[in-house]
């Protein structure tokens, strides 16, 4: 990148990498949804594990250690407000009460 767009783009605003960063920060998850992806994140994750403890084929393992990822992502996104996801489609519930 020259210095003329470096420039242009520093008049212009923050770096991508900022918005970025914003936007990742940001709750786009009501609070009834996520409590129900913890909840569901945990249960999954629990139940993969105990399943996977009396596993018999390498499919099934695979099977529950896929239930476990997905567990952890629900979790995950839960317990952060943000779903990345959602923020790529350009989501927003309703109910955080937010106008574009």
């Amino acid at each position: 990148m020259n210095s003329s767009a470096r420039a242009s783009r520093a008049l212009l605003g923050r770096p991508r990498a900022m918005s970025r960063r914003r936007a990742w920060r940001t709750v786009n998850i009501t609070s009834t949804e996520r409590l129900g992806r913890i909840a569901v994140g945990l249960a999954a994750v629990i139940a993969g594990i105990v399943l996977l403890s009396s596993t018999g084929s390498a499919l099934a393992a695979m099977l529950e250690v896929l239930l476990i990822a997905a567990g952890l992502d629900l979790a995950v996104t839960g317990a952060l407000g943000h779903c990345p996801l959602y923020a790529k489609l350009g989501y927003l519930p309703k109910a955080l009460g937010r106008t574009r």
